[in-house]
């Protein structure tokens, strides 16, 4: 049988979620075209998380987010101990998830896991809440971008605390400087 030419292009891990399919793994539609899929917790792991990305670590782990500079990132600390985070970019990167997409992976990963807590933290400032829900790309060009008047955490903590279905009191909200960050 003929490999159509769609799959010939799919990368490794591409082909490896549509081989998963059937055995109860994360489907296609439950991502976005071309963005990948979370990758399995690993208990006491450190995961790194690159801009456009969600990952999870079982507890004891760590997550990494390198070069956090305009970016925010999410991490939900679940109620045993594992940690799941989202690298969100204001534009996005190739091949990964736009900060509109990045919420709805991320709930879809916590699944009906208990949250203890939702920590965001980067460049607070130069994001407008509306970024989480309609990407910067998103905008046609007869459509005015929102622009951020200065730092709004309430905002951004409202925006995160409805995309997870989170209550708003476990969504804290912090701006750090440029730099890697490493949550544990």
């Amino acid at each position: 049988m003929p490999v159509p030419p769609a799959v010939r292009t799919l990368s490794a891990a591409a082909l490896l979620t549509c081989l998963l399919v059937p055995l109860g793994g994360t489907t296609a539609s439950a991502r976005a075209v071309g963005a990948p899929a979370p990758l399995a917790a690993v208990t006491g792991q450190q995961v790194r998380i690159t801009e456009g990305q969600v990952r999870e670590t079982g507890p004891g782990g760590s997550i990494l987010y390198p070069s956090v500079t305009s970016c925010l990132t999410v991490t939900v600390r679940l109620k045993d101990g594992g940690l799941v985070g989202a690298h969100i970019s204001l534009f996005r990167v190739p091949g990964e998830y736009r900060s509109d997409e990045i919420l709805p992976v991320l709930r879809r990963t916590v699944g009906e896991r208990r949250v203890r807590a939702v920590e965001v933290k980067g460049a607070v400032g130069a994001w407008h809440p509306g970024y989480l829900t309609k990407a910067v790309e998103a905008y046609g060009p007869d459509e005015e971008v929102p622009v951020p008047t200065g730092p709004d955490p309430d905002g951004i903590a409202g925006a995160v605390a409805r995309g997870l279905a989170v209550p708003r009191g476990r969504v804290s909200v912090q701006d750090l400087p440029d730099g890697d960050l490493t949550v544990r």
